[in-house]
């Protein structure tokens, strides 16, 4: 369980391929902290720490995880949004996140806005698809507020301080991002669709 509250940044540093399985190596701030079998969110998909050396851990992600999200799009030197789960005595400072993405959207358009930035995304029109007004979704592990929303569309609003602690700021026209919509919003279309 996670909430959409970013830790820091990791750096991808290795990449290998072992049957449909991708092994990646990351580096991040609180590396020291981890511990095999440690459940870690890499832009919002819950991935297993395998393997730590030094500063650098690895996590494994399976063929549905590859073609679910964007991991397997990844270079070497990219950044990914990281957050360990959340302790049963935290606080939900975002929302309800389980690391397990629906799909991915395409980033259409990126507008400052004299100190915030909007963003507009693309997603796969489906039933449980679902965004709205002043909901919640989760953009890469990021816990956001759905500014407007239509059948395949809608956009967030981040504040400087999210563009700048998260890959938001290299996000752009054609980006591909990770998307779970709101576990409520899911269970509710998932009901009304077996009326």
């Amino acid at each position: 369980m996670f909430t959409g509250i970013i830790e820091s940044l990791g750096r991808l540093e290795k990449k290998e391929t072992e049957g449909s399985n991708v092994h990646f190596t990351f580096s991040c701030s609180f590396t020291s902290e981890l511990k095999i079998d440690q459940s870690l969110a890499h832009n919002g998909v819950c991935l297993t720490v395998v393997e730590i050396i030094g500063e650098q851990y690895t996590v494994t992600a399976i063929d549905e995880t590859l073609k679910r999200s964007n991991l397997g799009r990844l270079s070497i030197g990219d950044e990914v949004n990281l957050e360990r789960c959340m302790q049963a005595n935290g606080r939900y400072d975002g929302h309800i996140v389980q690391g397990h993405v629906d799909t991915m959207a395409e980033c259409l358009k990126v507008e400052e806005k004299d100190g915030s930035w909007e963003y507009l995304f693309k997603h796969p029109k489906g039933q449980q698809n679902l965004t709205v007004e002043k909901g919640s979704i989760t953009v890469n592990g990021v816990s956001l507020t759905v500014v407007h929303s239509d059948p395949e569309h809608f956009s967030v609003a981040i504040i400087p301080y999210t563009h700048e602690h998260t890959n938001f700021k290299n996000f752009k026209a054609g980006t591909l991002v990770n998307i779970e919509f709101d576990i409520l919003g899911k269970y509710v279309a998932r009901m009304l669709g077996k009326r």
